[in-house]
């Protein structure tokens, strides 16, 4: 460790923020402490499963905190005693409170998947995509008491492309925001970072994403339906009724076809194609009420009668 090198109290929980883990002990900096979510249930036996970020913590025997809240003044002192340089936050999932914002020498960052500040909120990659933005990026913010609506200390952008997934586009983001990371830490070390105001005219809000969000509207355009299943896929399940079934939707094509919106227009051995709206989809991979996704070849084999072209989807 270098005579510069910062001592980094780490704060995340899902695999985006495992990635800037990483990139923080492959860096000359020094992570002395991390603070995560509490554990959930597993699916099994209601197991309580760790997080990404405390695993990744664990196998390099980092100590890890993870409190309920931090807003009393015994979880406040713990923080303090560890006498940390700054607080990187990523995907934390916790706000912090202005007297854990004050107690580190260069106070707390936050590495945020958007181009603030268009996209302050918790789902601004899916946000971005539904909203068609042609771009997005990572922004390192200095953090102060709102929700993501402090000085911006480093911007990199990228496109959003229109194949783009939304697992794919995060996986482009954490990349990009590790760099970012590391050249944001190595401006304040220099003291050379410039903070930048955010202009609260420009903002909008990336709202938590809901499970009706992924309900299929066959009169939807085959485009909108497409965007749907790319976007929110997998953190929320893209589903259509079928009699008493709701079935998940895993892959899908657009194709040049129309009829009724919902209307199954063929079936053969390997696809099932459906009327929208506007144009029509392919459907190439499902998943049927408990069991493992299957391409539709083999649902049909199963189902044939159910999806024969002339049957109308809910």
């Amino acid at each position: 460790m270098s005579d510069k090198a910062l001592r980094i109290i780490f704060a995340g929980t899902p695999d985006f923020a495992a990635a800037n883990l990483q990139a923080l002990l492959d860096s000359e900096h020094e992570v002395i402490a991390v603070y995560t979510q509490p554990d959930k249930k597993g699916k099994r036996k209601n197991q309580l499963a760790p997080r990404p970020v405390k695993e990744l913590a664990i196998k390099h025997e980092i100590p890890v905190y993870q409190p309920a809240t931090l807003k009393t003044a015994e979880e406040q002192q713990v923080l303090t005693n560890l006498k940390a340089d700054i607080v990187v936050v990523v995907a934390y999932g916790m706000l912090l409170p202005k007297a854990v914002l004050d107690i580190p020498r260069l106070g707390c960052i936050n590495v945020h998947g958007s181009l603030l500040p268009r996209w302050r909120g918790a789902a601004p990659v899916e946000r971005s995509m539904l909203a068609q933005d042609n771009k997005t990026g990572v922004t390192i913010m200095q953090m102060d008491e709102g929700l993501d609506t402090g000085d911006m200390l480093y911007k990199v952008e990228t496109a959003i492309e229109s194949t783009d997934t939304a697992a794919g586009l995060f996986k482009r983001l954490e990349t990009i925001g590790c760099d970012a990371l590391i050249s944001t830490l190595k401006l304040l070390q220099t003291d050379c970072a410039k903070p930048e105001p955010q202009e609260d005219s420009l903002a909008t809000y990336a709202s938590k994403l809901s499970k009706n969000e992924g309900c299929i509207d066959w009169e939807n355009s085959a485009s909108q339906i497409d965007l749907q299943l790319r976007a929110l896929s997998p953190r929320i399940a893209v589903t259509f009724k079928h009699g008493d079934d709701l079935i998940k939707l895993l892959g899908c094509e657009i194709v040049n076809a129309s009829g009724h919106p919902g209307e199954i227009l063929a079936s053969d051995k390997k696809s099932i194609v459906v009327a929208c709206g506007t144009d029509a989809i392919k459907m190439t991979q499902l998943q049927l009420p408990g069991k493992k996704p299957m391409d539709t070849a083999a649902v049909l084999n199963s189902k044939r009668e159910q999806f024969s072209a002339g049957v109308r989807l809910g």
